[in-house]
């Protein structure tokens, strides 16, 4: 039985093409700067984004850590909201590793924060203070399910951020599906921001990676920021092809995991027992919970669907999140769907 796996875009393999590019790769020692592929990753990378230059980095969670640790200083204040990634699920990196103290605002169901709130929460100049640096936004938003950000709240926080002589950081992990799902150029979506993170192992199929965008200056700072974290790796262009790989190839067909994601909606808002998230989904992903007439927990009945080859991922207690991506066809869409009718029969 194939396992159909729907708790993450992070599962994607690599496509044929990007094994054989790494197994062709032209390498070099990265560190040394010195790498052609990882250079060529990241110079398409910045391009893609309107950004000077780019850096390649193992993870997202290391990219964003990277870039706040390059803006911010030993107790400065980053604000950002309460259900953001990096608040919620880098470890508090931030402050474990770069003593930057987080001020957390409410996101809002559209995944912003309101913009009085942002101005609310700078710190005026006072010794008792710690001083703000950064605004942080995330762009899709994970945890407000998968809605992305539209370019004009964007410029909108980082006109704030420049009338206050502050960074904006953006997490953009799923930079590409916003653009796709709101049909906008991806620049016009990181314009305002002083740096930016993307990540490739996500929807792009890429195994390994993200890319940290911004001006010359500020990538030069966040290198060396990398290799003080261990992220200076040497012959990674063998990462790099496939990453290279995934820019040419993979951004356009981001269109087809959403139109799956909203055929897989329609089919479980008609499965008895199951309730879909107002509006999901906004992208690639679906977020919905057991209601009130089923027994047992979201734990309980992911077990029972893994046991007819699908496997969800469990947000809390009666609640999932199911994520749609290269490897998901037609027809796991229409066996997640009678997997669910059928566990859930069994538990009303």
């Amino acid at each position: 039985m194939n396992t159909i796996d729907l708790r993450s875009d992070t599962v994607t393999q690599p496509t044929p093409a990007m094994r054989e590019a790494m197994a062709n790769a032209i390498v070099g020692d990265d560190v040394y700067g010195e790498d052609p592929s990882v250079n060529r990753l990241q110079e398409m990378a910045a391009s893609m984004l309107g950004k000077q230059a780019g850096l390649f980095v193992p993870s997202g969670t290391m990219g964003n850590l990277t870039a706040i640790l390059t803006h911010c200083g030993r107790g400065d204040e980053v604000i950002l909201g309460d259900k953001a990634h990096t608040f919620l699920y880098e470890a508090g990196g931030i402050s474990a590793l770069g003593g930057i103290h987080s001020c957390q605002l409410r996101n809002q169901p559209d995944g912003t924060m309101l913009i009085d709130d942002i101005r609310s929460a700078i710190r005026s100049k006072d010794i008792h203070f710690p001083t703000t640096r950064l605004i942080c936004l995330e762009n899709t938003h994970n945890r407000c399910g998968g809605v992305a950000l539209t370019a004009e709240y964007t410029q909108e926080v980082g006109k704030v951020a420049k009338e206050n002589g502050l960074g904006l950081h953006l997490d953009g992990a799923r930079i590409f599906n916003a653009a796709i799902a709101q049909n906008v150029d991806v620049q016009k979506l990181v314009d305002a921001a002083d740096s930016v993170t993307f990540c490739i192992s996500k929807a792009l199929c890429a195994p390994v990676g993200s890319i940290l965008c911004g001006s010359a200056e500020f990538i030069q700072r966040a290198t060396r920021i990398r290799k003080q974290l261990g992220g200076g790796m040497r012959q990674a262009g063998i990462l790099a092809a496939a990453g290279i790989i995934a820019l040419e190839t993979m951004i356009d067909r981001l269109a087809e995991d959403h139109a799956r994601a909203k055929r897989l909606a329609l089919g479980l808002a008609k499965v008895k027992g199951l309730l879909l998230d107002p509006g999901t989904p906004y992208t690639n992903m679906i977020f919905c919970s057991l209601s009130d007439e089923i027994r047992g927990d979201a734990r309980h009945i992911a077990t029972a669907l893994s046991k007819l080859g699908v496997l969800v991922g469990v947000v809390s207690e009666r609640r999932f999140r199911i994520v749609l991506h290269y490897w998901i066809d037609d027809e796991a869409v229409k066996h997640t769907v009678e997997a669910f009718s059928q566990v859930l029969a069994k538990t009303d």
